[in-house]
């Protein structure tokens, strides 16, 4: 499975009229589209504690999610591997993906901190493997949201993985629009404590050098070895 140094799109670039979302995402005058993510639910991963982790006192202070403050949410490099035409879905665990799982849940706001309706959110990730699905839809897909601003995703937190900028934290791809706006395309990472897969987050956070904290999900032990998460977008509505 490759990770984010295998670009298969720079050989085949995908036909931009066979693509709806493209062309609604065009209209926002970004060069980019819409996804998320669904499918059927499997049994979580119990999370461990990482066997390499650092001292506590070494590691850099827990980032939050702050309240709306109509700041837009920092932007973030695309990567070599969004994929076109996923399915408009929101859950994105098939059978084949193990890891440790995510409930993640927000909203959407304009500058002034008001809720958006009808936005395009895509979601695209590794798997627990740290591999990205290139042939399929697998932890890939987009929805839009309610009439309240809200978006709901099932997925799993994702591994990290060397790639074309080094080791990347784990992090989860999101370009979100609001109708008739710009796009904006950003990562979302998670906070130093989090425990999946044996590995050490605030090490992992710590050397990546395209990590923002501003964008770091704020995270909550769901029981059962699950976690539940909340983040709030702030978006601009015209170009």
């Amino acid at each position: 499975m490759p990770h984010e140094y295998d670009d298969p799109h720079d050989r085949t670039p995908p036909p931009p009229e066979a693509n709806s979302r493209r062309s609604f995402i065009r209209a926002g005058s970004l060069g980019v589209t819409s996804v998320a993510l669904t499918a059927a639910g499997m049994t979580a991963v119990t999370p461990s504690a990482a066997a390499d982790r650092s001292p506590a006192s070494a590691r850099a202070p827990l980032a939050v999610t702050p309240a709306c403050s109509g700041h837009e949410t920092p932007a973030a490099t695309e990567g070599p591997l969004f994929k076109p035409r996923s399915p408009e879905r929101t859950n994105l665990v098939t059978p084949a993906i193990r890891g440790v799982r995510l409930h993640l849940r927000g909203t959407v706001h304009d500058p002034d901190c008001k809720p958006l309706a009808g936005c395009l959110i895509e979601f695209w990730q590794c798997d627990q493997n740290g591999d990205y699905d290139t042939t399929g839809f697998s932890l890939r897909g987009h929805q839009h949201t309610t009439s309240r601003g809200a978006y709901e995703l099932e997925t799993i937190i994702p591994r990290d993985y060397w790639g074309r900028w080094g080791q990347r934290a784990p992090h989860i791809h999101t370009q979100v629009q609001a109708p008739g706006g710009p796009v904006l395309v950003t990562q979302l990472y998670f906070p130093d404590d989090t425990e999946a897969y044996g590995r050490d987050f605030a090490a992992l956070n710590a050397r990546d050098g395209l990590l923002n904290r501003a964008c770091t999900i704020t995270l909550n032990s769901s029981g059962g070895g699950a976690y539940s998460g909340t983040f709030d977008f702030v978006v601009k509505t015209t170009a």
